[in-house]
C-alpha cells in the first residue's frame, strides 16, 4: 500500500533538514578540535644543535640560557618573493602570537621578488609584538634585504651575501627614469623609518643598497661611491666603525639557524617550530582570489538543497566550497578555525528556525548575522591580541567580497526559482 505523497514530501522535508544539521554540527565539532592539516607541514622538535659559530661583535654574545626551553617559530623565506611566501609569514607570525612565542627566525635565501608582496610582509613583521630574526643563509638580495631591515638582528651563514635593491620591473628591465626616482626615494624614506634604533648604521646601509646615487661614507672611508650599488659579504657586514665600535649590519656568523639560536638562548635551551611552503599556500593564492565566487556559489548550492527534497549533492557541494573559503583563509594567515566555527553554528540555528521552530524568528536571525560576520571575519586580516580597528582598510574589502558572494548567490536563486519545487 502506496504512503501518503503529501507525508512522504514532509518526511523527505526532515530528511534534508536533517542532513544538513548533522553535517553542520559535524562542521561544529572539527573546528572545536581545530586539529590543522598535515599538508601544514609544521614540526616542532627539540633542538640540541651545537655547531660552531664565529663571533663577529659584542652585541652577538651568548645569553645565559633560561631555565625553561624558549619557544622559537623559524619560517623560510625561500626562492622569489610572491604571495605564498608571505601567507607562511603572516600564519607564521598568528600563530606565534597565539601560542604566546616571542622569537621568530627568517631563514632567507632569495633572490628578491615582488614589492607590493614586500611591503605587506614588513607590515605583518610591523604587527608582531615579539623579537624578529634574519638568518641570512647563502643571500638576501633585493626585496630581502628589505625584509632583513626590518628585524631586530641580522645574522648570516659565511660567504653570505645581502643587498643590490633597487627597483626594477617584474621582468627585470629598468623602470622609467622619472618613476623610478618616485619609487627610490620612497624606498629610502621607508627604509629610514624601519629601521631606527636597530643600529648606528643599518638605515645608511640599506639607502645604498636602494639608490646608486648615494655615496654611503662613514668618517673618512668611502663603503660605497655614487654610480653604484652596495652589495655586502658577511665579513664586510660585520665591519665595526665608531667609537663605541658598532657594526656595520651584522650581529653576527653563525654556521646555521641551530648555531644562532645556541648563541642567543643557550645550548639545548630553545624549541622550534619549523614552518614551510607547500602547495596548499599555492593553492591559498587562487583561493583567495576567487573567495567571492567561492563563497556565492557555495550559498546558492545550500539553497537549492533547501529547496529540493532529501540531503545530496547540492548541499554536499555547498559546504565543500564554503569550506574552501574558510581553508583557504586559514592558510593565507588571515582568520583561524573560529570564523568557521561560527559559521557552522549560524547555518545550525537558521535550520532550527525553517525546520523546527517556524515563525521563531530570533534562531534565523542570529543566525544570519553569525553568517555575515563570520564570512567577514574569516576575510579581514585581523592580528591576534590586538584591538580590532574598525576601518575602511581592515574591513572594506572583506564586506565588498562578502556581499558579492550574496550578490552572486541571489542573483543565481532568482534565475532558478521557476524550476525548483516549492517547500
Amino acid at each position: 500500500m502506496l504512503a501518503d505523497p503529501l507525508r512522504a514530501g514532509h518526511d523527505l522535508d526532515r530528511m534534508s533538514a536533517r542532513g544538513i544539521f548533522v553535517l553542520g554540527a559535524a562542521l561544529a565539532a572539527s573546528c572545536l578540535r581545530a586539529v590543522p592539516p598535515a599538508e601544514a607541514a609544521e614540526s616542532v622538535a627539540a633542538t640540541n644543535a651545537t655547531p660552531a659559530a664565529t663571533p663577529a661583535s659584542a652585541q652577538a654574545q651568548t645569553a645565559p640560557g633560561p631555565s625553561k626551553p624558549v619557544g622559537v617559530y623559524v619560517i623560510p623565506v625561500r626562492e622569489e618573493i610572491d604571495e605564498p611566501v608571505f601567507f607562511v609569514i603572516r600564519r607564521g607570525l598568528k600563530e606565534a602570537t597565539d601560542h604566546g612565542i616571542k622569537n621568530v627566525v627568517f631563514d632567507m635565501k632569495t633572490p628578491g621578488g615582488s614589492l607590493a608582496t614586500t611591503l605587506e610582509i614588513l607590515d605583518a613583521i610591523n604587527h608582531f609584538d615579539g623579537k624578529t630574526y634574519t638568518y641570512v643563509d647563502t643571500e638576501a638580495m633585493s626585496a630581502g634585504a628589505f625584509i632583513a631591515a626590518m628585524t631586530d638582528e641580522i645574522w648570516f651563514a659565511p660567504r653570505a651575501v645581502i643587498g643590490a635593491s633597487a627597483p626594477v620591473m617584474s621582468t627585470g628591465g629598468d623602470i622609467d627614469a622619472t618613476m623610478k626616482q618616485k619609487i627610490v626615494s620612497y624606498l629610502r624614506a621607508k627604509m629610514r623609518a624601519i629601521t631606527e634604533g636597530k643600529g648606528a648604521y643599518r638605515g645608511e646601509v640599506i639607502e645604498a643598497m636602494i639608490d646608486s646615487n648615494y655615496e654611503l661614507k662613514i668618517g673618512d672611508v668611502v663603503l660605497k661611491p655614487k654610480g653604484e650599488l652596495l652589495s655586502l659579504t658577511n665579513t664586510e657586514a660585520a665591519r665595526e666603525f665608531g667609537d663605541p665600535p658598532q657594526p656595520l649590519l651584522s650581529a653576527g656568523t653563525a654556521d646555521s639557524v641551530d648555531a644562532l639560536l645556541a648563541r642567543k638562548f643557550g645550548e639545548g635551551n630553545f624549541r622550534v617550530t619549523h614552518l614551510e611552503v607547500t602547495w596548499s599556500e599555492r593553492l591559498a593564492q587562487y583561493l583567495t582570489n576567487f573567495s567571492p565566487l567561492l563563497l556565492g556559489h557555495g550559498l546558492l548550492a545550500l539553497f537549492i538543497e533547501f529547496k529540493t527534497p532529501g540531503f545530496g549533492f547540492f548541499g554536499i557541494s555547498g559546504i565543500v566550497l564554503l569550506a574552501l573559503v574558510f581553508f583557504g583563509s586559514w592558510v593565507a594567515g588571515l582568520a583561524g578555525h573560529e570564523p568557521a566555527l561560527f559559521f557552522a553554528l549560524g547555518l545550525l540555528l537558521l535550520v532550527l528556525e525553517i525546520f523546527f521552530f517556524p515563525g521563531a524568528v530570533l534562531p534565523a536571525t542570529l543566525g544570519l548575522v553569525m553568517i555575515f560576520g563570520s564570512l567577514v571575519w574569516t576575510l579581514s586580516d585581523l592580528w591576534p591580541g590586538q584591538p580590532v580597528e574598525f576601518s575602511t582598510d581592515v574591513f572594506l574589502g572583506p564586506i565588498g567580497d562578502v556581499m558579492l558572494g550574496i550578490l552572486i548567490a541571489i542573483v543565481g536563486a532568482f534565475l532558478l526559482a521557476r524550476v525548483l519545487p516549492g517547500r
